[in-house]
């Protein structure tokens, strides 16, 4: 006969298997165990006496979060923004930080009325879709090497609807794409090939959306480029917290003389906006 566990049981187990995983052990137990059981964590603890039914399968996410596997893509559910994203291991799961390089876009779009822009490496389509609800009238050309992200994008485009908004390419950079845009928007791979990084990224977010070339800041550099050869008004990007005196180097041996950098919550440099005045 299989022992039945109750949920006060079960969690100081999956607490257990969790400490050397993350810094909150009893939390990451609760956030899996609302997602077996599709409950919230008041339900945990209002009926700590319930039997948890399919603990096997419950065992077995706690064995996948205590290998160090993100606990969204164990959920495949990640929050971002003001919503609620689907997410898996094809895709970067979105950060905190890149909610303020769509604050900064939000303010541009804002006062200059944009009503086209292109994002370069959608991923999950967290942006596209943040900026797409924002802004009505907004048309977006999102694109992507990966076939992987593209199909996550595509169903979080589908869950708001947005199937007319924003349109997917399957393309590096916007090869292919000659369709009049006013902005570009990207947080691109801008990570140093060999960096080393923490387990649950290394070992199970995509490389391509990570890794860069040898600095790091080559695809940026490709992207500023392109945003002043394509005759855009707007490039904002994310980029890494040691990368702005090589972009501003860079801008400046283009001629580009409006760029801002903007810091993250750490106080860190954490992506610039550009603004093309020649073109404004």
């Amino acid at each position: 006969m299989v022992y039945k566990m109750t949920i006060k049981e079960i969690l100081p187990w999956a607490k257990e298997q969790l400490k050397y995983a993350c810094e909150r052990p009893l939390y990451e137990a609760e956030l899996l165990l609302m997602y077996h059981m599709d409950r919230d964590r008041i339900y945990l603890k209002l009926h700590d006496n319930v039997i948890v039914e399919n603990t096997k399968e419950f065992k077995e996410l706690v064995e996948r979060r205590a290998g160090h596997e993100p606990m969204e893509y164990i959920t495949n559910t990640v929050s971002f923004y003001d919503i609620e994203l689907y997410i898996a291991s094809g895709a970067l799961i979105p950060r905190p930080e890149t909610e303020i390089l769509i604050d900064r876009a939000y303010d541009i779009i804002e006062e200059h009325d944009i009503k086209a822009i292109a994002e370069i490496g959608v991923g999950s389509g967290a942006i596209s879709v943040v900026l797409a609800r924002k802004f009505p009238e907004l048309q977006i050309v999102s694109s992507d090497i990966s076939k992987d992200a593209l199909s996550i994008a595509t169903q979080n485009i589908k869950r708001f609807d947005l199937q007319n908004r924003i349109e997917l390419r399957h393309t590096s950079l916007l090869d292919g794409i000659d369709t009049d845009i006013e902005m570009i928007i990207s947080n691109p791979p801008y990570i140093a090939k060999n960096t080393p990084l923490a387990p649950n990224v290394a070992e199970y977010e995509p490389h391509t959306a990570l890794y860069s070339q040898e600095k790091g800041d080559e695809l940026l550099k490709e992207i500023i480029l392109l945003a002043k050869e394509r005759g855009v008004k707007y490039l904002a990007c994310e980029m890494g917290y040691d990368q702005r005196e090589p972009i501003q180097e860079f801008a400046d041996s283009l001629g580009i003389k409006s760029i801002e950098f903007y810091k993250d919550f750490a106080g860190l440099d954490r992506g610039f906006v550009m603004r093309f005045v020649s073109y404004v």
